[in-house]
């Protein structure tokens, strides 16, 4: 059975506000893992949504918005792909200590705020 277009959107909300929590907690890496998990899950409901298929189970977000042949303006479009970029870093860290230094407090509301802007920005298009 294929998860509707509104469920996927329900799941990325709960994402995002659990990253918000890791955030809260100081667990800035974590909060941006969670960030991609909301956009990706939001993304797939678009994708739900537009096409009428399940997404398929991946998480590049770069492919599953080009499969849905939706085109964000380009601050959207590069937050998105840097966001893509964090999923592989965040999900397998090579070194503990350099993630954390990476991603400070700071960089990390900056994520918080742009998978805000990504999924409102999806929303619109359902």
């Amino acid at each position: 059975m294929s998860i509707a277009p509104t469920e996927w959107l329900k799941q990325a909300d709960y994402d995002l506000e659990t990253a918000e929590f890791m955030f809260g907690g100081g667990r800035y890496f974590y909060a941006v893992f969670m960030c991609h998990q909301a956009v990706e899950k939001a993304i797939k409901g678009l994708y739900r949504h537009k096409l009428g298929e399940t997404p398929p189970r991946v998480h590049n977000l770069v492919y599953l918005l080009s499969r849905v042949d939706v085109s964000p303006a380009e601050k959207t479009g590069k937050f998105i792909v840097r966001l893509n970029e964090a999923n592989i870093a965040t999900r397998y860290p090579d070194d503990l200590e350099k993630l954390q230094s990476d991603y400070t407090k700071e960089a990390v509301r900056e994520v918080l705020d742009g998978s805000k802007e990504v999924i409102q920005w999806i929303k619109k298009r359902l």
